[in-house]
């Protein structure tokens, strides 16, 4: 490994050098089910016929203007994701992170807009992530995302989640908005129950406050829906995308009502290549995908297969594993050893899954998996059980 790559990874001495459909293959000819799809991020998996075509036809047409002119592929992509959700509106950037930040400064407008400026201040939640610019790392407020970064950008406040006295206790005449993942990836695959994200809505609703959604892990069809909120029945006024939207290609987006984004008018943000049409033509290829006839409904079908293969291995397996979290194909296993342990084993196995806090091991496949790739990876996972509960 170079040192002229500044050293901010704790990197794998692996080098792949190409991907098909579930499965990469590295440089010294090793082959590996891929069960971490770049965090989340390759939910058609690699090199999909219809995701490199669309790619490959634009890249060879137009890939950049900026956002000086009209975008067609941007318009289309943002109609279609308002048509299939709650939003009225889409902004474009490139990653999670930055779309966090934009649903950060449009709560901060629509607040000021509304002649309130002083209500700026954002509430999260104990063991969430919302990114790693200076804002979303004071968002995330974790000691290991903040040290050295000081001073902490002000406009956070954490609270636990569904501790309603504690977050009563933390709206003020300050406070814009609440911010949550339907489901901490991150801090350990951690689902926030139903009924918490309509106590959500409810405080915001009576304290004029927008409720932020972070679906840069869960959406684009992850659990089964479009966009996770969408089982607990919740309509937010913002939702963040990165990760899966574009099926490898950097993406992201905003979306957001019309009510919750009137303070975003022209110069209030943007993005040199947010939205471009190369990233769009790839957002529009990974929605032609997911959006097409029975595609989530498989999606939910082989995330519960999954699921019960691996609660399954977890009763015979107790000395190990100790439960099974998740939903749909954003699986995690708290491990009762430690959880790099269980990830290194089942690289050595061929099977490449990442960790999450709370000692978890995620598996984040391709969404199009098939049955014999869930066969592959418990049968990795019962050697890998067998020899570490020795």
């Amino acid at each position: 490994m170079t040192a002229s790559v500044m050293p901010t990874y704790g990197r794998i001495d692996i080098a792949f050098e190409r991907g098909e459909g579930a499965y990469l293959y590295d440089t010294e000819g090793g082959k590996y089910l891929d069960f971490a799809t770049g965090l989340a991020v390759l939910c058609l998996g690699h090199s999909h016929p219809h995701l490199v075509a669309e790619i490959q036809r634009q890249a060879a047409t137009l890939m950049h203007t900026s956002n000086l002119y009209r975008i067609q592929g941007q318009e289309r992509l943002a109609d279609r994701l308002v048509a299939n959700s709650f939003a009225d509106t889409v902004f474009f950037c490139n990653s999670g992170a930055e779309a966090n930040e934009c649903a950060i400064k449009m709560a901060r407008r629509y607040h000021h807009t509304n002649g309130n400026p002083e209500r700026f201040r954002v509430i999260t939640f104990d063991n969430c992530f919302h990114g790693r610019t200076l804002a979303t790392i004071a968002a995330t407020g974790g000691e290991k995302v903040l040290d050295g970064f000081g001073p902490k950008v002000d406009g956070f406040d954490h609270v636990a989640v569904g501790d309603m006295d504690a977050l009563q206790a933390a709206i003020g005449p300050h406070t814009a908005a609440i911010m949550i993942e339907p489901i901490q990836a991150e801090g350990g695959v951690m689902m926030i129950e139903d009924a918490v994200m309509q106590q959500l809505r409810q405080v915001c609703d009576d304290n004029g406050l927008l409720l932020i959604i972070d679906e840069v892990q869960t959406g684009m069809g992850r659990t089964g829906r479009l966009l996770a909120h969408e089982w607990s029945g919740v309509t937010p006024d913002i939702v963040t995308l990165g990760k899966g939207i574009g099926g490898g290609f950097p993406v992201g987006a905003c979306m957001a009502t019309s009510d919750a984004a009137k303070g975003m008018v022209p110069g209030t943000h943007g993005s040199t290549y947010g939205g471009n049409p190369l990233a769009m033509a790839a957002g529009n290829a990974v929605l032609d995908v997911v959006l097409g006839d029975g595609f989530m409904a498989e999606v939910e079908r082989i995330g519960d297969l999954l699921r019960s293969r691996l609660e399954d291995l977890c009763r015979r397996n107790d000395s190990v594993i100790e439960d099974v979290r998740g939903k749909g194909l954003l699986l995690g296993i708290k491990c009762r050893v430690p959880n790099m342990d269980m990830v290194t084993a089942m690289r050595g196995r061929g099977v490449l899954v990442p960790p999450a806090g709370d000692n978890v091991m995620r598996m984040l496949p391709p969404l199009n998996i098939e049955e014999n790739h869930v066969d592959e990876a418990i049968s990795a996972l019962e050697d890998v059980c067998r020899e570490l509960g020795q």
